[in-house]
């Protein structure tokens, strides 16, 4: 017997060392390889960026000729000290990333942009420096810059580490040297961007959408009493529901850190929202494309009533500064909308 909890009502709290516990692969990529990419032949940069991929992921693993590291005691200097994947949302960069992870013996970590900064928040940054540099490889998904402090904060993060001689992975939609524009004066923060993009070698990847690719549409939004009937059968049938009212959903997520998020759907198989409407403010929006990544990470599918999540960012988000983030969340969202359909 299942049961229906409300996500309103946790409270999680996360230490520190908790935090940098949780950098690694989420269960939807546990697994994934090289070999269970499947490139699109229409796209040869897909393929490319296998290639790629795996020649980094040798070259971390092939130990210094011992010559040189008898006279110079490090490996050969290299000319970047990173790999950076640029494409549209869908097209498999997480995949890559994750398979790049998994090929990669360790000490290794794996998050997100936000996770980064979040750690760097919870645990100062010096400390986070030191935890981190003792990893052979970061990777670090969804690489964005929101903000001026972000982007001092990470140029800096990267730095540290790649001279410490950490390698260095990331996903991105923006290529690293136009990071931050449309957001904030990017134009004020040039050097710290330049620093950021001088850490890659860039590995464009084209494609569409596979979560959409042939596909049919997202199911219509039920109503209210159907998303609670199908909500009260799901836990009859022994899952985990998490049901609540949007509106308040949002209004909570403004008080619980972002970083906690995985945390807060903790144990929960699937979603069930009422009454979903169009956010127009921008902090609620950032924060629910938070909440969107972790319930794709976990592949939790969704049930809803009210607007089409098609919708659920207002048309002025959707065309701004963040449409990247926005459109992603989207992807995503309508991607586990599709599974709600049989979840029931």
């Amino acid at each position: 017997m299942g049961e229906i909890v409300h996500l309103v009502d946790r409270q999680p709290t996360v230490s520190a060392d908790d935090l940098l516990a949780g950098f690694h692969p989420s269960p939807r990529f546990g697994e994934v390889s090289f070999d269970t990419y499947r490139p699109d032949p229409a796209q040869p940069t897909q393929t490319e960026a296998v290639h790629a991929l795996k020649s980094f992921a040798a070259a971390i693993e092939a130990p210094a000729p011992s010559g040189w590291r008898k006279l110079f005691g490090s490996r050969p200097p290299e000319t970047k000290a990173g790999i950076y994947l640029d494409g549209g949302f869908g097209v498999g960069k997480t995949h890559l990333l994750a398979s790049l992870w998994h090929a990669v013996e360790g000490p290794k970590a794996f998050g997100t942009f936000v996770e980064y900064t979040n750690l760097v928040g919870a645990m100062s940054f010096r400390r986070a420096v030191d935890e981190l540099q003792r990893y052979r490889l970061v990777c670090i998904d969804e690489f964005e810059l929101d903000d001026p402090g972000d982007t001092v904060m990470m140029s800096r993060l990267m730095r540290e580490l790649a001279d410490a001689g950490v390698k260095l992975a990331a996903t991105s939609n923006t290529l690293p040297g136009a990071l931050g524009e449309g957001r904030f004066a990017a134009v004020d923060f040039k050097r710290e961007i330049q620093v950021l993009a001088d850490q890659f070698d860039v590995v464009r990847i084209d494609g569409e959408d596979y979560r959409h690719r042939g596909l049919p549409a997202a199911p219509e939004p039920l109503t209210d009493d159907a998303v609670s009937a199908a909500a009260d059968a799901a836990a009859q049938d022994g899952r985990t529901v998490a049901l609540d009212d949007v509106q308040t959903l949002v209004e909570h997520l403004s008080k619980v850190h972002p970083s906690r998020y995985r945390q807060l759907i903790d144990g929960v198989d699937v979603v069930a929202w009422r009454g979903v409407q169009t956010i127009t403010r921008q902090d609620q929006a950032l924060r629910f494309v938070v909440l969107a990544d972790r319930l794709y990470d976990k592949d939790v599918p969704i049930i809803s009533s009210g607007e089409p999540l098609d919708r659920l960012f207002s048309e002025e988000m959707m065309a701004g500064g963040y449409m990247k983030k926005y459109f992603r969340a989207v992807s995503r969202l309508t991607a586990l909308t599709r599974e709600g359909g049989t979840a029931g």
